[in-house]
């Protein structure tokens, strides 16, 4: 079974942070942090159904206008997460223009912002193209646990760490895998499509039985539409597996908590994209930069049991010694 999620940085290790995640078999994506996105062509980002910032330093969010100026009189919709003030950053950063004619276009852009806070519930403000982007207030909703964004296939959680300000550190989930039992889908008659999309859906969340399921699909004699519920479909399906764990974490100290707090979030993580800014032979610049060394991020590593980790953000004075950085993690990781 392939994965469905895949995960890549936005830029080098040495450019600004950030992970874009794509659905293999939906045109859709996720987005952790919101830096320099240039590199993102712009069908990429018309993908993006959410954006989920670490914190509001500007080489974590000053790609803001850049996705705005994308998405703009194209997308009708997107949703973006933060930690404490995002709303009034969001906010802030939409009344810096000038906004007289953006009511005019076709395709109205809603921009939904999140605010997570230590303590109670989670803030919502809605931002329409159609009023000027006018601040417009949600009813706040009450988080579960460190579950940020739940939805039928996967699960976004994420936790406080300390970076002298509060910084959050993501865990995107993958919920399930559903496989094909592809003898049982030709001895019907079917292929492929996006119909199996909407049919592991239904599983996963527990869909009535009598749930109508669009089946189309194409062969030799043409196009083909039926209608069939998710009982008789449901066979189709293999046992379901475990999904991806896909951790993303920088801007933090190497501090007991912050270490504490990772690992109850991500033991066990498939895929850890983590800080590693500086040598360890410079701890303490680190330290006072309140950024992990490389060798501080391969020990978290090995402490969550991260099955694979891929460092990045890396300060600028390495440049050309990007391998010196790599070794100090994997080794601190596999000890």
């Amino acid at each position: 079974m392939h994965d469905q999620l895949e995960a890549r940085l936005v830029n080098d290790a040495f450019g600004d942070p950030g992970l874009f995640v794509s659905f293999r078999d939906e045109r859709r994506a996720l987005l952790f942090d919101l830096g320099d996105i240039s590199a993102l062509m712009p069908g990429q980002l018309m993908r993006l159904s959410h954006v989920f910032v670490t914190h509001t330093h500007m080489d974590h969010f000053s790609g803001f206008d850049h996705l705005l100026r994308v998405l703009l009189g194209r997308k009708a919709s997107i949703v973006l997460v933060g930690g404490p003030d995002f709303l009034a950053q969001v906010e802030h950063k939409l009344r810096a223009y000038t906004w007289n004619v953006v009511h005019r276009y076709a395709i109205e852009l809603v921009i939904e912002a999140r605010e997570l806070r230590s303590d109670g519930p989670m803030l919502r403000a809605s931002f329409s193209s159609r009023h000027g982007f006018a601040r417009e207030p949600l009813d706040p909703v009450p988080q579960v646990g460190d579950i940020v964004h739940d939805e039928p296939t996967f699960r976004v959680r994420a936790r406080f760490v300390d970076h002298d300000i509060p910084c959050l550190a993501y865990l995107l989930e993958e919920k399930a895998r559903l496989g094909v039992n592809k003898d049982r889908l030709a001895a019907l008659g079917l292929t492929t499509g996006a119909w199996l999309r909407e049919l592991k859906h239904a599983i996963l969340s527990g869909a009535a039985d009598d749930t109508p399921i669009r089946v189309e699909w194409r062969d030799r004699q043409g196009d083909h539409t039926v209608t069939r519920q998710v009982s008789e479909l449901s066979r189709l399906m293999l046992d379901v597996e475990p999904g991806q764990r896909i951790g993303y974490v920088t801007d933090l100290r190497y501090t007991e908590a912050n270490v504490l707090a990772l690992t109850e979030l991500m033991e066990g993580v498939d895929q850890l994209f983590i800080e590693s800014v500086f040598l360890d032979e410079d701890k303490a610049h680190g330290l006072r930069k309140n950024h992990l060394t490389a060798a501080q991020a391969g020990r978290i590593a090995h402490a969550v049991g991260a099955r694979a980790v891929t460092p990045f953000h890396f300060s600028p004075r390495y440049q050309g010694r990007s391998e010196a950085l790599v070794a100090e993690v994997q080794a601190n990781a596999s000890a």
